[in-house]
């Protein structure tokens, strides 16, 4: 039976948090805290994205409602119009970056379509995560395109009950523990994790092991195994 491998988008197939930082340095830089460090900042920040992402997901825009919040609750002077305007700004800056994609995935992509059967399963805001994909142009190696609000045991299992996939021959291939390895292993599927240095905190934990994982270096590894 063909093999379907299973691929992650942001930081596995194009860069993605770097500006999620970028936009977060320019935040504490205007925030400019007498006493919490950027790092006690980002703590803060993430408390509030973890109770957000349940009901309103992720994205840029969602990231600068976020940024927004935090802001009330940490500014040392009194917070105007203009101020949320600004902080808004820095988050929607990163719907104006390009699709830079990651040494080497165009080429392994390609060559990867030949051989398998190719799914792109990301999580995010849908017109978001779509203008990302067509801007990739990687559109046209996938059998199928799902982007779905979480990425969990639920809605990986709905994706392989509505491609009809056999788990013994379908891997989920990305770099975050939490969204792409973890809930994949719980399903039964196989996983390749690829790590990026710059995966989001909140999407580390601890790897769960068993037969069915390879961790990988770089994305150009996967031609020794697929």
């Amino acid at each position: 039976m063909k093999r379907t491998l299973i691929l992650d988008a942001d930081d596995t197939l194009w860069e993605n948090n770097i500006y999620f930082e970028r936009a977060f340095d320019e935040f504490c830089d205007f925030l400019g805290h007498s006493t919490l460090t950027p790092a006690e900042v980002r703590q803060v920040l993430d408390d509030i994205e973890i109770v957000n992402r349940e009901t309103h997901g992720y994205g840029a825009l969602n990231f600068g409602r976020n940024l927004a919040q935090c802001y009330r609750h940490l500014a040392e002077r009194d917070v105007t119009p203009g101020d949320i305007d600004r902080v808004m700004a820095f988050a929607r800056r990163i719907l104006d970056q390009p699709v830079e994609l990651i040494e080497g995935v165009e080429e392994t992509v390609a060559t990867l379509a030949q051989r398998n059967s190719l799914i792109l399963f990301t999580k995010g805001h849908p017109d978001e995560q779509r203008m990302k994909v067509d801007a990739s142009g990687l559109a046209q190696w996938f059998a199928h395109i799902a982007i779905v609000k979480e990425k969990n045991v639920e809605s990986y299992a709905e994706l392989v009950a509505e491609q009809g996939l056999d788990k013994e021959f379908t891997w989920m291939i990305g770099n975050s523990p939490r969204s792409d390895i973890n809930p994949a292993l719980e399903l039964g599927l196989g996983a390749v994790l690829v790590p990026h240095p710059r995966t989001w905190g909140l999407e580390q934990e601890e790897v769960r092991r068993n037969d069915r994982l390879i961790v990988v270096r770089r994305f150009t590894d996967l031609l020794k195994l697929f």
